[in-house]
């Protein structure tokens, strides 16, 4: 890599930063160009080389929240095919958990948070955000399906539906420690949906 893709790469990814430190606190329709030109130091010129509008850097800080959830929550969670599918979900709530809680409750989930202010007044980004939970719902479902597959999952669970559940009340547990503040929500919440989750299984090795 040339020292010039270098310096463009890491100029880019200093508005991306700024924007989405931004963001994170104040929203995407709470946080202006100007703001984001302010925080990451970077002229309006070089913006506009890397960002046609303010929606593009949008796009491109929810591809890059997407990235991190898959690559640091999700696919560690359900990368070993070895482990019981049962346990690949345990490990993935705990690890949504384990994020919060290095988080100190603060932030809440940046998806669910664009979801909340987006969803009714952009499309665009509505679309983008349903792709992701059904890409998220898409990954229980099928670490569900396995459990029934392996006879560790009562057949009569409708897999689908109580992916979904999961996503949902995730997703819930989430706000609310966010908004009380207080880990031991999301250390409760989890422990229901894991004890939710038991009364499916059959006894049977995971």
């Amino acid at each position: 890599m040339t020292t010039s893709v270098r310096a463009e790469k890491h100029t880019r990814e200093q508005i991306l930063d700024a924007a989405t430190r931004l963001m994170h606190v104040s929203g995407y329709r709470g946080t202006s160009l100007d703001d984001v030109l302010r925080e990451s130091g970077v002229g309006k010129g070089n913006f506009y080389y890397y960002f046609k509008s303010k929606e593009e850097l949008g796009y491109a800080i929810l591809d890059r929240i997407v990235r991190g959830f898959v690559e640091r929550t999700l696919e560690p969670s359900f990368a070993d095919p070895s482990r019981p599918p049962l346990d690949r979900i345990h490990r993935f709530l705990d690890g949504v958990l384990e994020t919060q809680r290095q988080r100190n409750c603060v932030g809440g989930c940046p998806m669910g948070n664009l979801a909340s202010e987006l969803s009714d007044v952009h499309e665009g980004f509505r679309q983008r955000l349903a792709e992701i939970f059904t890409h998220w719902r898409e990954r229980l479902t099928g670490a569900l399906r396995e459990a029934q597959s392996n006879g560790s999952l009562a057949p009569a669970c409708d897999a689908g539906r109580l992916a979904q559940f999961l996503v949902a009340s995730l997703e819930g547990a989430i706000l609310m420690s966010k908004v009380t503040k207080e880990i031991q929500v999301m250390e409760m919440c989890v422990g229901e949906l894991k004890a939710y989750l038991a009364h499916y299984t059959t006894g049977a090795p995971a």
